[in-house]
């Protein structure tokens, strides 16, 4: 899948861990059962959600080599705890999946067994993302519980890159419209079940230098919110524009600046997706020579854009112009340092794409090379927001 790729640049496996302490407080059954009230047996997934949780939910996920953010999610009702998973939150697909005790090929690691829940229901639609099928069951996403979530179990992952993967699976963050199948995306239960105080996400997204040292476990430090922001994770004033399709996360870039000097190239209206899943930023490919030119890459004999390292502070700036609001990339944002044998080089964190949008505009993708620098907030109400990120 188009995510995935960037996943290669770093191989560790690492341990997400939601840093919510639910395990420290008595959970609500027990208060309750002390009351004299038995909660019905279909419910067990409140022991894991803490009071102080409700309507929202700060969870800390990993950052693989500034190339995947995911972080563990906990599906269906065995006895306590119930297994947990790791799963990239993807900003760019909108279903939620993972490995299966369906799947045989050697990417599936960390399965999940229908058998063993007590809470899953099947369902006969196969689903065509990675040759699976739909089922039924109850999510823990960071404290918040969402029952009957449509859930794809993988049957078949082929090919190397979801073996070198970080993660047991996908959690779409993105609209209905485009969900494989039909199905409803976690956001979209969490709002009809009414969990959130306010239907918005938002990521911020940190550096983990694993570029400038040697190969090691993920890093935390990360955040996803639900139901609310952490205004800790930004500064200065949150600046909104308008979702121009209900599909992915796509908005209106109206212009594009070198060192503050105005391209023209999006005079007409360029559009951009905003993915969580995508690690680079993401250009027109009729724009890409040009962008090089400016900035002075060199393209390797393996198709990488290079750059002399010890240049990066006398490379330009990129700006987006949005909705009146310029979003600066500085060359540290952009450029991507890498340490190998002793050995330091440096490439460009852009690459080209060949489709436009769909009304034909010229198209980005606001990967994470952008989304490193600008705390986001996305907004059911059909708007999403930046601020500078700490």
């Amino acid at each position: 899948m188009k995510c995935l790729v960037a996943v290669l640049v770093c191989m560790v496996l690492a341990e997400g861990i939601v840093k919510i302490p639910l395990q420290k407080h008595k959970s609500m059954r027990e208060a309750l059962r002390e009351k004299g009230v038995e909660l019905p047996d279909q419910d067990p997934a409140l022991k894991y959600q803490a009071d102080e949780f409700a309507g929202s939910a700060n969870m800390y996920i990993n950052n693989y080599g500034d190339a995947t953010y995911y972080g563990a999610i906990s599906i269906g009702t065995p006895p306590p705890p119930p297994p947990s998973f790791q799963v990239l939150f993807d900003t760019g697909s909108a279903n939620l999946w993972v490995d299966s005790v369906y799947c045989n090929t050697q990417a599936c690691n960390t399965k999940f067994n229908p058998q063993q829940s007590s809470t899953y229901s099947g369902k006969r639609q196969s689903f065509y993302l990675l040759y699976g099928v739909f089922g039924y069951d109850t999510v823990n996403v960071g404290g918040i519980v969402i029952y009957n979530q449509e859930i794809g179990l993988s049957t078949n992952e082929p090919g190397q890159k979801f073996v070198v993967a970080k993660f047991d699976g996908i959690l779409g963050l993105s609209y209905p419209s485009i969900s494989a199948g039909g199905e409803t995306p976690v956001m979209d239960n969490m709002i009809s079940q009414n969990l959130l105080n306010a239907d918005i996400f938002a990521f911020y997204l940190s550096r983990d230098n694993c570029h400038k040292a040697s190969i090691r476990e993920g890093q935390q430090g990360s955040m996803l919110s639900f139901g609310g922001v952490d205004n800790s994770m930004y500064q200065g004033q949150i600046h909104w524009t308008p979702v121009t399709s209900e599909t992915y996360w796509q908005i209106g870039v109206d212009g594009f600046q070198i060192n503050g000097q105005e391209t023209g190239w999006c005079s007409q209206g360029c559009q951009s997706i905003v993915d969580t899943g995508i690690s680079m930023l993401t250009a027109p490919s009729q724009l890409m020579g040009s962008i090089m030119q400016a900035i002075g890459a060199q393209q390797s004999q393996y198709g990488q854009y290079m750059v002399d390292c010890s240049q990066i502070n006398n490379l330009p700036t990129l700006s987006f112009v949005i909705s009146g609001v310029s979003f600066p990339l500085p060359p540290s944002a952009y450029i991507i340092q890498h340490y190998q044998n002793g050995y330091q080089f440096c490439s460009v964190g852009i690459t080209p794409t060949y489709l436009p949008s769909r009304d034909g505009r010229p198209l980005w993708i606001f990967g994470d090379v952008f989304l490193r620098e600008y705390y986001s907030i996305y907004d059911r109400t059909y708007n999403l927001g930046f601020a500078a990120a700490f």
